[in-house]
């Protein structure tokens, strides 16, 4: 008896009144996760458990591509241009977030136009910290320090458009002070500045400063996220004593803009789920990130509100990336 391709049968099918031929599951083979860094990095380490977790559930593999240059912007405009069929996805930080007004003109994508949401997955706080050396031991007593010294303080940033010196620009517009902001080139670098003196206070990572604390080479007083954080509950937020300082590391998930509702409903179930695998729970705790596993209209509203959060510090501050 002779083979009859699948693609005459499809086609006999759709001549049947009635009939249409039934629609594949997805996914159907590999996706693609577009990491739009260097490979090792924070966004790197979390995509690669969430994919294998992934791969786990759907049963087809979730490949980790890493796509860096440019703040992030090749790898995401990579994805933005991709076929909407979610089998390109790209994780991202809250950087895509300043570059919309840090880097307007090199961007050749449109954040709320170009992209769907899919899920807010992950949030850590930065954490305003000060030199032993400097004495204040509250946030009040900090400001009121700063507002009382003509030249203001010294800041550590981790470097020009990171959230760090986008964090020490809105310190300094909330306080109304003539502080200065000192570059690292990391966050490394900068926990190391404030350890040793070299800036009064600095605005960084937990993980950077971990060490330091331990060593009490340094003080921390605040976190930057909207509420306090599970890395150290007792600090209180920002948000506390200057509403709308709010300035958390993000991690999110979006795919090309018309991808189909059902495609990006099952990407929302998928990295929900990852997010409660051990290990990727053990990961968080260790890296300081609290898992957030967001709605798609969630993160929807998160992307609005950081966009013209940043757009209007960015623009009072004057600052231009070179």
């Amino acid at each position: 008896m002779p083979c009859i391709p699948h693609s005459a049968v499809a086609l006999f099918l759709l001549l049947i009144p009635g009939m249409t031929t039934p629609a594949l599951a997805y996914p159907e083979r590999p996706i693609r996760m577009v990491v739009p860094f260097a490979t090792g990095g924070g966004t790197d380490l979390q995509a690669r458990l969430i994919a294998e977790r992934m791969r786990l559930s759907l049963g087809q593999p979730v490949l980790v591509e890493n796509r860096p240059g440019a703040g992030g912007l090749i790898g995401a405009e990579f994805v933005a241009k991709a076929a909407p069929d979610g089998y390109t996805v790209l994780m991202t930080t809250a950087s895509v977030a300043l570059n919309v007004t840090l880097q307007k003109q090199a961007m050749r994508f449109d954040l709320l136009k170009d992209f769907d949401p899919v899920t807010w997955v992950a949030s850590s706080p930065l954490v305003l910290a000060v030199h032993p050396s400097v004495p204040a031991r509250s946030v009040k007593e900090l400001v009121a320090l700063v507002k009382s010294s003509p030249r203001g303080l010294n800041i550590g940033a981790n470097g020009a458009g990171t959230t760090s010196h986008i964090s020490a620009e809105m310190f300094k517009q909330y306080t109304k002070s003539r502080s200065e902001i000192i570059q690292y080139k990391g966050g490394g670098p900068n926990a190391v500045g404030l350890a040793t003196g070299e800036v009064d206070l600095a605005i960084n990572t937990p993980t950077s400063f971990m060490p330091h604390i331990r060593a009490n080479r340094l003080r921390p007083l605040a976190v930057t996220t909207e509420k306090p954080s599970s890395w150290n509950p007792e600090l209180p937020p920002m948000h506390n004593f200057f509403p709308g300082f709010i300035t958390d590391q993000w991690y999110i998930v979006l795919v090309p803009a018309k991808t189909p509702a059902t495609v990006i409903s099952t990407l929302n179930t998928q990295v929900k789920r990852a997010l409660e695998a051990k290990e990727v729970i053990e990961f968080y705790r260790r890296e300081v990130l609290d898992p957030v596993a967001s709605t798609p209209e969630e993160l929807t509203t998160l992307l609005k509100r950081e966009v013209a959060k940043y757009a209007e510090v960015i623009t009072r501050a004057g600052i231009k990336m070179q």
